[in-house]
């Protein structure tokens, strides 16, 4: 028989940090409603009075994932240095970023959620900032650069970027891969591949 229901100080903040915590060690299939509530001395139907399902507590945790990218990206902007440098600290600190949380990185954006039509409404305004916050940092390391140029270059700079950096979360770049270059100057390299040089402007 269910525990009766009572009254917490915060539950659906509790149920996030449960299930980003669930998310982290086993992914998503490790999140179960039941098991979140057990865990946190409520019956089992209180969750519910939150997120109609799993579904959308997961799609909840997504976007406080974009929601921490957006700071991550508005705090290198705001650093030092010129709009090149500021651009390379958002690369740097993305990708510090999804080193630290791999499991909340994958929900964000190996889930299904940005593929759906229409996405959950919850994640659509977080992630659209985050993407709108790193082509800000890369006008301002090309300033002047015409809008298409910086669309399609926003794309092949996080498509280098984020293929770097599924192919190093899973060890691919073996030793005798990169030799005599070490793991920091092989990152420096992907770095100044993704960002490139400006737009060529005609003579």
């Amino acid at each position: 028989m269910d525990k009766p229901a009572y009254h917490h100080g915060d539950l659906k903040g509790a149920l996030m940090t449960a299930a980003l915590a669930a998310v982290e060690q086993g992914g998503p299939e490790a999140v179960s409603m039941r098991d979140l509530a057990q865990s946190l001395g409520v019956s089992r139907a209180a969750p519910y009075r939150h997120f109609a399902d799993r579904d959308a507590l997961l799609a909840a945790v997504a976007a406080t994932g974009f929601e921490e990218l957006i700071v991550v990206y508005e705090t290198a902007l705001a650093g030092p240095g010129d709009g090149r440098e500021r651009l390379r600290r958002s690369l740097v600190d993305y990708l510090e970023f999804a080193r630290l949380r791999p499991g909340l990185h994958a929900l964000m954006f190996e889930s299904d959620f940005l593929q759906r039509k229409p996405p959950p409404a919850v994640i659509i305004g977080p992630a659209d900032r985050s993407y709108q916050q790193l082509r800000q940092a890369l006008e301002g390391a090309f300033p002047g650069a015409e809008p298409v140029w910086i669309r399609a270059r926003t794309v092949t700079m996080l498509s280098t970027v984020v293929g770097y950096r599924v192919l190093d979360h899973v060890g691919r770049f073996k030793p005798h891969m990169i030799a005599p270059l070490t793991s920091a100057e092989l990152l420096d390299a992907v770095l100044e591949a993704a960002i490139g040089e400006g737009p060529v402007r005609p003579g």
